[in-house]
């Protein structure tokens, strides 16, 4: 779960945000009063400017004060939210109000997807990367390897449902990516580390589908066609930001082409997809999928 500060943090930037009209101290306070967050204690003009503080430094999201306009407040870059995943993240999850006590009747009809695991040290990453700090991890891979790890935090992210966390590994001696679930064991350090200016955790996934980036594979152009109702599913939720569709066949099939890196979390994503794609392009890759399907399949046959 996330902490009360980064959950004060995001429903002043969002009432903020959202508001049609210019919001005083005053009004935010009251609004704050009648929002479900308000058990968490008052909002103290002082406390309102550490909050604005701590913003600018988590999200550099700046809340400026219209002096000339009766000291009503505004985001003064709104292009930076928009650019910020991490941050429109954490509005989308989060604007809904995680503690429903004070609505009784929705908390049973509003279903959240939950991360059941690797929030335990969600905060103090955050922390650390917020410091530029390095922490010394316990981390026991899921082939049962145990290993103590001095981390560079750079970045999180979630993929299904999980929170990995990047960032450079001195052992390793490479930037790698571990997942918050796998931590036995967390220590902060006072060390601290320069931040790569050259370095943006978003591009460095650029290439791929997924987690697994691997400088050694090359990219690929990827051609698959997709079969009944998926179609408008891939249609709505492309399966990379590269996808196009190049032809189709009203009620039948799409076909789409990718610029992609072939890693080990797209062909899971494909064989998710089961008979609803079948991968055309590169020759050698649809062959090394269809292995992965007869494998199955054998598996199937032998119980049988």
């Amino acid at each position: 779960m996330i902490s009360k500060t980064y959950l004060r943090y995001i429903w002043l930037v969002d009432t903020i945000d959202k508001s049609r009209i210019p919001l005083d101290f005053e009004h935010i306070v009251k609004l704050w009063q009648a929002s479900p967050y308000a058990y968490m204690g008052g909002l103290s003009i002082r406390t309102f400017h550490e909050h604005r503080k701590g913003i600018k430094e988590m999200f550099d999201i700046d809340i400026a004060c219209d002096k000339s306009s009766l000291f009503t407040y505004y985001i003064k870059n709104p292009e930076v939210l928009k650019k910020n995943t991490y941050a429109q993240m954490l509005l989308r999850k989060y604007s809904v109000p995680q503690d429903f006590s004070t609505f009784s009747m929705m908390r049973d009809r509003i279903i959240l997807e939950e991360i059941p695991h690797g929030t335990a040290y969600f905060d103090a990453i955050i922390e650390a990367m917020r410091n530029n700090t390095e922490v010394v991890i316990d981390y026991q891979r899921y082939e049962g390897q145990l290993e103590t790890l001095t981390l560079q935090p750079y970045a999180l992210k979630v993929y299904n449902r999980r929170w990995y966390v990047l960032g450079y590994i001195k052992e390793k001696e490479a930037i790698r990516h571990l997942a918050l679930e796998r931590f036995i064991d967390f220590h902060a350090t006072n060390i601290q580390f320069d931040f790569p200016k050259d370095f943006i955790p978003r591009k460095y996934y650029d290439n791929v589908v997924g987690i697994y980036v691997n400088d050694q594979l090359p990219l690929e152009k990827l051609k698959i066609r997709v079969y009944g109702v998926e179609v408008e599913y891939l249609r709505m939720l492309p399966l990379h930001k590269s996808q196009y569709e190049v032809k189709s066949k009203y009620g039948e099939y799409a076909e789409f082409t990718y610029r992609v890196c072939l890693t080990p979390d797209l062909k899971s994503k494909l064989l998710a997809l089961g008979s609803h794609v079948e991968v055309l392009e590169p020759l050698e890759y649809r062959e090394k999928i269809m292995s992965e399907i007869k494998d199955a399949m054998n598996r199937y046959l032998m119980k049988s």
